[in-house]
């Protein structure tokens, strides 16, 4: 039976290859960046959308008979925002060069 030092040394060892270490931080990163995304297009991408192409309130009022599709498409064209918002500062700033293999 090993013992619990060896086990120890071999699930630090199965961390450290494996990037669970980085996985984790990248995954706090990660609800720590959905706030911010979240705060650009509320606060700022939706209020000028909102000006320009009028309130999405009419939007989620949307009925195709009984089928309630207003909400639907509302969340739909948020996350088609979010996603360019995403795109688009991630390419700005250059990170998405940032993983690239090593050759």
């Amino acid at each position: 039976m090993p013992s619990v030092q060896g086990g120890l040394a071999g699930f630090i060892q199965f961390i450290r290859e494996q990037g669970v270490v980085g996985l984790a931080v990248g995954f706090i990163l990660g609800g720590a960046v959905s706030k911010v995304v979240t705060a650009l297009v509320n606060d700022i991408v939706n209020p000028i959308l909102g000006y320009a192409l009028g309130s999405t309130e009419g939007i989620k009022a949307m009925k195709l008979g009984p089928i309630l599709l207003g909400d639907f498409v509302a969340v739909f064209i948020d996350f088609m925002i979010i996603a360019a918002v995403v795109y688009f500062v991630v390419r700005g700033l250059g990170l998405d060069r940032v993983d690239a293999k090593k050759s």
